[in-house]
Order: C-alpha cells, then sequence, then structure tokens
C-alpha cells in the first residue's frame, strides 16, 4: 500500500500526538457520515458481494512452492510487543512450532506493552547476538536504536504488523513484513458493517493511535465507513491495547449512556477489545446474540472465535492467519539466512463467523505447514 509523503507525514504526525495522550475519546468528527439512512445502493451491492465472497469457509494455501533449503542450527528472538495481546502471542506460537520443524531455538522476549519495555527486550535480544530477530506487534520507531545495533550487528529484522504494508521495508530496514493487506482488512471489515446493516447503522470504532499499523488500518476502516451516507460514524475509542482491559469497560458503560440505541455496530482494530467490553456490554443487559453486533479487524484469536461461536458479543473477525504467518516468520528468515530474496507473499483475507467456522477456534489456509515442509526438505 502506497502512499504520498505528505500523507505519510501527515499520519506520522497525529500517531506522535495519540502517543502522548495515551488515548482519547471523540465523536464522528469529519470522518462522521452522512444522515442515516440515506442509502447506498452501489456501494451496498459491492460490499454484500465482497463480504460473502470472504465468507467461504475454506481457502487453500496459496503460498511459495520454492525456496532455499532448511539452513541447520540458528537461534531465533521474538520481541513481543506484549503477550497480553493474543494476535502477537499467536504468532509467537507459530514461530516456535515452524522453528522445531526446521531445526532451530527460539526465545521470546515480552516487552510487556510499554516504550521502556520494548526497547529493554530489544535490546536483550541485540545483546544475545542471535541470528535473526522477530518485531512482533509494535512500532519499529520505537526502538530505532536497537534498531540500529541489530543492523550495525547484520542481524536482519522480520516485523509482525510492524509497519503498513506487508513485504520487504527500506525504512525501517526489515527483511519482510509480515501481515494481510491493512487495507483489505480494513475494507472488509467495514464492507461486513454496511452489507450485514443493509447500509444503515450506528458504529464505535475502537483503536489504539500510538501503534502506527493499528492508527492507519482504523483511518482506512473510517473512510470505508463513511463511504455509505447511511453509516455513521458515532464514537472513535483511541484506547492503547494495553490498557484495554482498565479503561475499556468504562468507555463501553459510557457509550451505552451517551448512544443509546443509536449503536447497532462496532469495529476494533484488534478483537481483545470485544472481550474487556462484554461486561460492561452484559451490565446494561445487552444480549451476546444482539447489538451492538462486532467485528474484530484483526486478530482472530482463540478467544475472539470463542465469543463467536456461543453468540457472546462478538459476531465476526477479519482473523491473521496466525500460526500460518509464524511459519512465514521462519521461512522468510531461513530465506534470508540463504541469500535469498523475500518471498513476497500475502495471505488473502477472510472473514470468520458463527456461520462458517464450525465451532474451530482459528483460520489458516489449508495447507500451509506441508508447503513450507516441501521447501524447507523436512
Amino acid at each position: 500500500m502506497s502512499r504520498a509523503p505528505g500523507v505519510v507525514a501527515l499520519l506520522a504526525a497525529v500517531v506522535a500526538v495519540a502517543g502522548c495522550q495515551r488515548g482519547v475519546s471523540t465523536g464522528g468528527g469529519p470522518f462522521a457520515a452522512g444522515p442515516s439512512g440515506a442509502g447506498c445502493p452501489a456501494t451496498l451491492a459491492k460490499a454484500k458481494a465482497d463480504a460473502q465472497r470472504a465468507e467461504q469457509a475454506d481457502s487453500a494455501w496459496n503460498g511459495p512452492t520454492t525456496g532455499p533449503p532448511a539452513v541447520s542450527h540458528r537461534t531465533v528472538v521474538y520481541v513481543a510487543e506484549t503477550m497480553t495481546n493474543p494476535g502477537v502471542a499467536g504468532v509467537a506460537k507459530g514461530v516456535g512450532e515452524a522453528a522445531k520443524v526446521i531445526g532451530w531455538s527460539l526465545r521470546v522476549i515480552d516487552g510487556q506493552g510499554t516504550p521502556v519495555g520494548i526497547q529493554a527486550a530489544f535490546g536483550q535480544a541485540v545483546a544475545l547476538r542471535p541470528a535473526g530477530i522477530v518485531i512482533g506487534g509494535f512500532d519499529p520507531a520505537l526502538t530505532a536504536q536497537q534498531v540500529a545495533l541489530a543492523g550495525a550487528a547484520h542481524i536482519p529484522l522480520i516485523g509482525w504488523h510492524a509497519v503498513a504494508a506487508p513485504g520487504p521495508s527500506s525504512s525501517p530496514p526489515l527483511f519482510s513484513n509480515i501481515t494481510t493487506n491493512v487495507g483489505d482488512v480494513a475494507r472488509i471489515s467495514a464492507d461486513w458493517v454496511i452489507a450485514e446493516s443493509n447500509g444503515n447503522a450506528g458504529v464505535v470504532v475502537f483503536s489504539d493511535d500510538s501503534i502506527p499499523f493499528a492508527k492507519d488500518k482504523s483511518d482506512l476502516i473510517r473512510n470505508q465507513l463513511a463511504s455509505c451516507p447511511g453509516v455513521k460514524l458515532l464514537a472513535y475509542e483511541d484506547i492503547p491495547i494495553p490498557d484495554a482491559s482498565s479503561r475499556v469497560p468504562q468507555e463501553v458503560s459510557s457509550l451505552i449512556a451517551r448512544l443509546q440505541g443509536r449503536w447497532t455496530y462496532s469495529v476494533a482494530v484488534n478483537d481483545l477489545y470485544f472481550a474487556d467490553a462484554a461486561p460492561a456490554l452484559r451490565a446494561a443487559g445487552r444480549q451476546g446474540d444482539g447489538v451492538p453486533f462486532n467485528i474484530g479487524a484483526g486478530d482472530g484469536d482463540p478467544s475472539a472465535f470463542q465469543r463467536i461461536n456461543s453468540g457472546q458479543f462478538q459476531a465476526a473477525t477479519v482473523p491473521e492467519p496466525l500460526s500460518a504467518q509464524g511459519w512465514q516468520i521462519v521461512d522468510e528468515f531461513n530465506r534470508a539466512f540463504s541469500g535469498a530474496p523475500a518471498s513476497g507473499y500475502v495471505a488473502p483475507v477472510h472473514v470468520a463467523t458463527a456461520a462458517n467456522s464450525a465451532g474451530a477456534t482459528a483460520w489458516n489456509p489449508v495447507g500451509y505447514r506441508e508447503g513450507y515442509r516441501r521447501i524447507w526438505g523436512r
């Protein structure tokens, strides 16, 4: 996803301010849609078609089929933004599983969700002089000094949700960044709301503007929601993920009191917001399978699937294939260690609901383990 330099600079400035504020709650502002019920027939038709396509239950893995054979005896360090983020933890689990298959060692260092903690964790990772370091779910700009030290030590870096676009990055220097296309995830989550509401919804968006990846995603979500005049953005909740458990219940209670029955849908950049929203919604007498109908624009962790399958305050998620992405990280490192280029693979988007998940607690393309084993000769 490319951006003009001016747009990038503007986003960076907004992120810097938001990071200092540690989250804010706002109304619709400039992203608020037009009058509810005004209609958007062309947008609605496209949203329904796109949502139906994304809800197809089975998706075969379409990743790389060639690559270097396994390089033996390497150690990789996974620096996690916070292991309380289920997406970050899910990818770490996938990396560990793949590392065992390929014959490597993995160490996970938890940044505890604070700038100081993440910097310390990254510094510790560099000091270990591993073969490679994973930037797990945080902005590399936060650890610019440690990134520079890793570069000086010729330690390749691979990001997971580290920057907005998938693939290699020159600034920051990443051999590859692993993510679904943030534009596709944002669009399909907003399209699901438009389609399910038949173009008439009152929406609350939950985000963490301290993470540029999340901020970019939420901006795209809001813009897509605004493409249908009958969909109105009622509130935008900027709540840092590490603060979600303490902040979300209070904010949700306030939203219920303020918005009453106008709040019918929610979109969050991470499913965990709905885990923290559930107690407040339940206390207000809301039914788990009633309004607001909630969709997570990532990450599709097991608890999100459990809420969806049991009809408890989450209706859908746009899951990252967390385990498959962990395997991809190992494959990308193997390419880096072998002097090969990055694979360039980007996983497709999928919308998981109770109707298509069949009780599963994760979504991954079918056949990814076998595909990578064939490449590695394992």
